[in-house]
């Protein structure tokens, strides 16, 4: 029988069929677990936006600990808080879907103009702009993860010139290598890359600059990825536009020059705060509980602390 700790009793209830094969124990990391379940848990899955350290603690009580798995694509953050010998799975895929589509919704309202349009419903202003449209940009792509392709496949029927980059080129992608003689000739460039050494400041004051006047740049990636003072500075200068689900720092202080930018939209890291989460993160649990029951390795595998 594996035993495996949920954080919340809606996953115990979408995998409750398997009790049969799992011993599934609800904990929240925080409370003490008495010593002969601690010593039976070899697999823990950890609750959306459980990134404080202190919650983590706990986690060196489990002497028979194997898996800590992740709600996050993003995995950087667990890395020093899971203990010696784990091996970590993250949430590849889980919040795919959610994230693309706040990244379509950021353009368009971006772009037709929204967040005026709902400035002048409240002063009961009858306002009519001409605005850009989503159809015919040139939208650059940049990434090749679960939640770019979830991007263009979203895209496409929004009838927009796509290109996509990655950190090699392969038949129909470019290399991030490439980027310099890309940016000139993109509309809009969305961010869905990694948060990593070669990923930091990937859009600096050179990149930013290299954009045309009146680019979107979209980023559902990490806050790091930009440089955010050479983004302040192209945004307060009225050249370029932004829509920021992630900011750098993050969350973002209270008199930070990003929240008045001009032409700004941001939401709170919101990519995968939706319900869809539960019953993704279920199935994905799921599958990976039948890979180890099956003596296989699970997905989604992405470091060995």
């Amino acid at each position: 029988m594996l035993t495996v700790s949920v954080p919340d009793t809606d996953l115990l209830t979408r995998l409750h069929d398997m009790s049969d094969r799992v011993d599934f124990v609800h904990w929240d990391l925080m409370s003490s677990l008495p010593g002969g379940i601690a010593a039976q848990i070899e697999v823990v899955q950890i609750g959306h936006y459980w990134i404080h350290p202190e919650r983590w603690t706990r986690l060196r009580e489990l002497p028979n600990l194997k898996y800590v798995m992740l709600p996050s694509a993003g995995f950087d953050h667990a890395l020093p808080l899971v203990p010696p010998g784990v091996t970590i799975c993250n949430g590849r895929g889980v919040h795919s879907a959610e994230t693309a589509e706040l990244a379509v919704g950021m353009m368009i309202a971006s772009l037709r103009e929204l967040p005026q349009a709902f400035q002048a419903q409240r002063e009961e202003r009858w306002t009519n702009p001409l605005t850009p449209s989503l159809a015919d940009q040139r939208v650059l792509v940049i990434g090749a993860g679960s939640v770019a392709q979830a991007l263009v496949a979203r895209l496409r029927p929004f009838e927009v010139q796509i290109t996509e980059v990655a950190r090699t080129a392969r038949d129909g992608v470019h290399a991030i290598s490439e980027l310099p003689d890309l940016l000139p000739d993109a509309d809009i460039v969305v961010l869905a890359v990694p948060n990593s050494p070669s990923t930091r400041h990937l859009l600096d004051a050179a990149a930013l600059a290299a954009l045309p006047d009146d680019a979107l740049v979209v980023n559902v990636a990490r806050g790091g990825v930009v440089d955010t003072d050479a983004l302040v500075r192209e945004l307060t200068n009225g050249r370029l536009h932004a829509a920021l689900d992630v900011t750098d720092p993050e969350p973002l202080p209270a008199g930070h020059p990003l929240w008045h930018a001009p032409n700004t939209l941001i939401t709170a890291h919101q990519g995968g705060n939706t319900t869809a989460t539960y019953s993704r993160v279920a199935a994905l649990l799921r599958r990976q509980l039948e890979e180890l029951l099956a003596g296989e390795q699970p997905e989604n595998i992405v470091a060995r602390t």
